[in-house]
């Protein structure tokens, strides 16, 4: 999913080629460390889980519009997406979700 010039350069394209390939599960974080998927409700620990792709975006005029996703992937290949605002707009108070994110392997590939 290259972003090229004038291609996908908003979440909600993202989101879109993100749900045809199957991806639609948003994920939550929770106060213990644990993710939730929010449409079915199943948790998922830390432990197995990596990130294979982060897109930033920037809100051309304001601040409030930039986010992050994050394309989680747990150890039996199921795929889902967690997005947070950058720093004060965080959707997440306190340190325990940058920690958990910064703890997360990476492994940048393809959806």
């Amino acid at each position: 999913m290259e972003t090229k010039p004038g291609e996908m350069t908003t979440l909600s394209e993202v989101m879109e080629v993100l749900k045809e390939r199957g991806c639609d599960h948003e994920l939550h974080f929770l106060k213990n460390g644990q993710l939730e998927d929010t449409d079915s409700g199943r948790i998922y620990n830390p432990a197995g889980m990596k990130i294979i792709r982060t897109y930033r975006f920037e809100g051309d005029s304001n601040p409030s519009d930039a986010a992050v996703l994050y394309l989680l992937e747990n150890e039996d290949g199921i795929a889902g997406y967690i997005i947070d605002a950058y720093g004060a707009y965080s959707d997440y108070e306190g340190d325990a979700f940058d920690s958990f994110i910064r703890n997360l392997p990476v492994e940048e590939r393809e959806w």
